[in-house]
């Protein structure tokens, strides 16, 4: 077995309520719990303010002949689990679909992106 304590990036596996689907490329997460925006005055910087952030995960799926895309979109209440070639696991738990979904046919490929009240790294 090859010794993979120095990888990084690269495999990725993707789950939704347990079932696998083919990642294509570009999955993402954002795990932070809060965005914040420096509040500027013509006289100098007055602080900052915060607002809650959802917690995100998404990524460029492929289309395959058992998937239907519809399927995707009418997604209200699941968990996606991402499994990461540094040995991480990202959970997102009662997530939902948000955009719309888009099949490019050359490469049957689509993106998805799932928010939810939060995304926790394992």
């Amino acid at each position: 077995m090859a010794d993979t304590t120095n990888r990084l990036a690269g495999v990725a596996y993707l789950t939704v309520d347990g079932q696998s689907y083919m990642l294509s490329g570009d999955l993402s997460y954002s795990s932070s719990k809060v965005t914040r925006e420096t509040l500027v005055g013509q006289d100098r910087v007055h602080g900052y303010s915060e607002k809650p952030h959802a917690g995100s995960i998404s990524g460029t799926l492929r289309d395959s002949g058992q998937l239907t895309v519809a399927s995707l979109n009418a997604m209200t209440y699941v968990t996606v689990v991402a499994e990461l070639a540094n040995g991480k696991t990202v959970v997102g738990r009662n997530m939902w679909t948000v955009e719309s979904q888009e099949v490019k046919t050359a490469e049957a490929t689509f993106e998805v992106k799932w928010e939810g009240f939060s995304v926790e790294e394992a």
